[in-house]
C-alpha cells in the first residue's frame, strides 16, 4: 500500500533490461554514445519536432534549472504558480543557476489563469532599473495538485506570454500522465500550444533516473551545453541515461506506464468518493488529494500504508475530524494494493 510517491516506484523491467543490455562493452562518454542517437531521433518523432535539440539529465530540478536559465538573466524574474514545484520544491535552484534572477509566485492555487498571469506579468518592470524585468513564464503539467491544464488553457497562458515576448518553459515531471489524461500528443502538449522548452520525465513514470529536455529553440542548445557542464550535469557514462530513455520511448512504454498510473488513480479515487471521502482538487491524472476521517488514517498507518497526510495531524483525539491526505499511483500498483489500501477506510 505505497501511495506516497510515483518516484519510489520500481523500475520497468523493460528500461532495466535496456540498461543490462547496453552495459556491453565500451561506449563513448558525455552522450556521444550511439544509443543518445537513437534518443535524439526518438524524441523526434514523438514531439513531431525534427529540429529540436535533445539533451539528458538525471534529475527533474536538473532539468528544470537549467531550461530556465538558457531564458533567464540574473537580473530576470519567473513567473509560475505559487505551488510551483520549481517555487516550493526545488530549494531555489532555479534561481541559482539563473545567477540569482527571482520567481514571481502568480496567486490562484495550483493552475494559473490568463487573468492572474497577466496581471503579475504586468505589474513588473514598472520600476525601470530598479526592479526585476520579466523573464520566462514556468507551466506545471500536470500541476502540483494534481490537476492537468487543457490545451485550450495552456494555449490561453502561452499566448499571454507572447503578448510580452516571454519564452514558455513546461514542468514536465509527469508530461507522459497529462498526456495521457489529455489523450492528446505530445506535439499538440508543447510547441503547438506555444512551448518553447519542455522537461520530460521518465523518473516518476518507470525509468531509474532520467529526464529530458527538449528544445524547440535550436538557438539555445549550445548555451544549455555549456551550463549543464558548468552546472555539473553532464554525466561521464552518460549511455546509462540513454539507454533508460531508449526503453522508454520504445514502442511507447511512456505513455503504457503513464496510462497504468492514471488508471490506478482512477480506481483508487472511485473508491475514495464510494467512502465518502472529499477531494481537494479535480485528481486528473496519478495524483489525488483528498480528506477522510483521522480514525482512517490510523487504522492505515497501523496496517503499513505509505503517503502523506497533506493537512493535519493523524495523533489526535477526534475521530471523526477529517484530515486531507497525499495520495500518488505510479504504473505498477495493483489492484489488490488499492483495493486492500481502502477496505481500512
Amino acid at each position: 500500500m505505497f501511495f506516497a510517491s510515483d518516484n519510489a516506484g520500481p523500475v520497468h523491467p523493460q528500461i532495466m533490461n535496456r540498461i543490462v543490455q547496453d552495459n556491453a562493452g565500451h561506449a563513448m562518454p558525455y552522450g556521444n554514445d550511439p544509443v543518445m542517437s537513437e534518443v535524439r531521433q526518438a524524441i523526434r518523432r514523438t514531439f513531431e519536432a525534427p529540429e529540436a535539440e535533445v539533451y539528458l539529465v538525471a534529475t527533474g530540478t536538473a532539468a528544470n534549472a537549467l531550461a530556465l536559465a538558457c531564458y533567464t538573466q540574473p537580473f530576470d524574474t519567473i513567473f509560475c504558480s505559487n505551488v510551483a514545484h520549481i517555487h516550493q520544491d526545488e530549494c531555489n535552484a532555479p534561481e541559482f543557476y539563473a545567477g540569482g534572477a527571482k520567481l514571481t509566485l502568480v496567486p490562484g492555487g495550483d493552475k494559473m489563469t490568463p487573468k492572474t498571469l497577466h496581471a503579475a506579468i504586468s505589474d513588473e518592470e514598472k520600476r525601470g532599473v530598479h526592479g526585476p524585468q520579466r523573464g520566462p513564464v514556468s507551466i506545471t503539467q500536470v500541476t502540483e495538485r494534481g490537476e492537468v491544464y487543457t490545451l485550450d488553457e495552456l494555449r490561453a497562458l502561452t499566448a499571454v506570454a507572447k503578448d510580452f515576448d516571454l519564452p514558455v518553459h513546461l514542468d514536465g515531471a509527469r508530461f507522459a500522465n497529462a498526456v495521457a489524461a489529455l489523450d492528446c500528443t505530445a506535439a499538440e502538449m508543447t510547441w503547438k500550444s506555444g512551448v518553447d522548452i519542455v522537461s520530460f520525465g521518465g523518473t516518476k513514470n518507470g525509468c531509474m533516473g532520467v529526464e529530458a529536455v527538449v528544445m524547440f529553440d535550436p538557438d539555445k542548445a549550445w548555451e544549455f551545453e555549456l551550463r549543464r557542464k558548468r552546472g555539473a550535469h553532464l554525466f561521464s557514462k552518460h549511455r546509462y541515461l540513454s539507454s533508460q530513455m531508449a526503453a522508454y520511448l520504445d514502442g511507447e512504454l511512456w505513455m503504457e506506464t503513464a496510462a497504468a498510473a492514471n488508471a490506478n488513480a482512477q480506481r483508487l479515487a472511485a473508491g475514495l468518493r464510494d467512502k465518502g471521502a472529499e477531494f481537494l482538487h479535480q485528481p486528473d491524472a496519478n495524483m489525488i488529494f483528498a480528506a477522510f476521517p483521522r480514525a482512517a488514517h490510523k487504522r492505515l498507518h497501523a496496517a503499513g500504508a505509505k503517503y502523506y497526510v497533506w493537512e493535519g495531524e493523524v495523533e489526535g483525539d477526534d475521530p471523526d475530524e477529517m484530515l486531507a491526505a497525499r495520495l500518488v499511483c505510479d504504473w505498477s500498483i495493483s489492484d489488490a494494493q488499492i483495493d486492500q489500501f481502502l477496505g481500512y477506510l
